[in-house]
């Protein structure tokens, strides 16, 4: 029996899951990122920097809130991570950070990044207008449609978004086109990934990056309950970035439950899902070893969210590694009950969220709860990038007319 979930094997694997499948291309640069990333992440100069700049850039600690109408609904104390009040509006901007020191300090000037629900592509282009480095966004060619007001700040930021046409011209999509340009660029240029996914070290840096969400929720807890670990932690899991942050410093507390909750779409069996735990089974995506929805032959199945950020037809290794030994527990909720309960939060406690977080607020409905315990829920983002989708749903579900 392994003593820690927190950090993967030498060769970057999580049970039997994780590793660095990659072209030939591609083994300088992730090759140096694996000798040097944990060297460079631990010198006090890059910590220094760091925490400076997520207390006076970013604003942390985010606040960990209790929902107190929320909390009634339920009988039991809901907190809140606030990841939403973060600058730019997501927990996204904790691992750009990260990443953009570590790419000066490997002299590195140009920046890609994969994004879907753009929170991941206008945390990159913060940064690198922070830094003065040159920013390539790639976004599917559906997700600059659906989430228009990110396109418009990453643009606004001086970043280059290039739609990804292929495919479901989704997340996925995205990401394979993020992957060729570091192909072909492979000396000046540092791919930013944005979730704990992509070959080793991306899964456990991004982790760790993140892992501030958990470190902070533990003394904010033990301030307001006297108890530094709650009865669960629940956040959404699409590549899972913001779970890993909010399990990280819980991850080897076994009384503490930890709740994934992935995109059911229109249902797990519709056919147009992306609950990967549930249809999925090992295979090999974007560079690690994993849990991938996958046809019989080992093509990749077309995912379906009306979240963009959980559109994905994997998880990361950490997250299949929670899932295969039991440690985590998986549910998936649907689009209507998303937004059934991102409806909920916003009328109960007056917090809009992001799509991706209603997912895990839908997971309340499916717990057997009880009464008076602790959870914390990860708000991993804002609501303003979907407000076009909920009108829209609002419509079709009741006729009302919100424009």
């Amino acid at each position: 029996m392994e003593t820690s979930y927190q950090h993967p094997s030498p060769e970057g694997y999580y049970g039997r899951f994780g590793g660095a499948y990659i072209p030939e291309m591609l083994f300088p640069n992730v090759e140096e990122l694996q000798a040097r990333y944990l060297q460079i992440m631990e010198e006090p100069a890059f910590r220094q920097e760091f925490n400076e700049l997520l207390r006076d850039y970013v604003g942390r600690p985010s606040p960990l809130y209790l929902a107190r109408r929320l909390s009634q609904a339920y009988g039991v104390q809901l907190y809140l991570k606030r990841e939403d009040l973060n600058h730019t509006g997501a927990h996204k901007i904790n691992n750009t950070i990260g990443q953009i020191l570590l790419a000066e300090r490997l002299g590195k000037k140009r920046i890609i990044a994969e994004t879907g629900a753009g929170q991941h592509g206008v945390a990159t282009a913060t940064v690198c207008a922070l830094k003065g480095l040159e920013c390539i966004v790639y976004m599917g060619e559906k997700d600059i449609e659906r989430q228009a007001p990110n396109v418009a700040r990453m643009h606004m930021l001086g970043a280059k978004v290039i739609p990804a046409t292929s495919g479901s011209k989704t997340l996925k999509d995205a990401t394979n086109e993020a992957i060729r340009d570091w192909i072909n660029h492979p000396h000046d240029t540092h791919y930013i990934i944005g979730s704990v996914v992509g070959p080793h070290p991306y899964p456990d840096m991004v982790a760790r990056f993140q892992s501030i969400i958990s470190e902070e929720t533990r003394w904010q807890l033990k301030e307001k309950t006297g108890r530094e670990t709650p009865d669960r932690v629940i956040a959404c899991v699409g590549g899972g970035s913001n779970a890993a942050g909010a399990f990280y410093h819980f991850l080897d507390e076994p009384q503490v439950e930890l709740v994934a909750v992935e995109a059911a779409g229109l249902g797990i069996h519709s056919g147009l899902s992306a609950a990967t735990t549930a249809l999925g089974r090992p295979g090999i995506l974007h560079g690690s070893k994993s849990i991938v929805m996958q046809t019989e032959d080992g093509q990749v199945v077309e995912p379906h969210s009306i979240s963009a950020g959980l559109d994905y037809p994997g998880i990361g290794p950490l997250h299949a590694h929670l899932f295969d030994s039991g440690r985590g527990k998986f549910l998936s909720a649907t689009d209507e009950e998303s937004v059934r309960a991102a409806f909920k939060l916003a009328q109960l406690e007056g917090i809009i969220p992001a799509l991706e977080s209603a997912h895990a607020l839908a997971a309340l409905d499916q717990l057997d709860l009880v009464n008076g315990e602790t959870i914390v829920l990860c708000l991993s983002g804002r609501g303003d990038k979907d407000m076009a989708t909920y009108m829209k749903q609002l419509q079709m579900t009741n006729g009302a007319n919100y424009e």
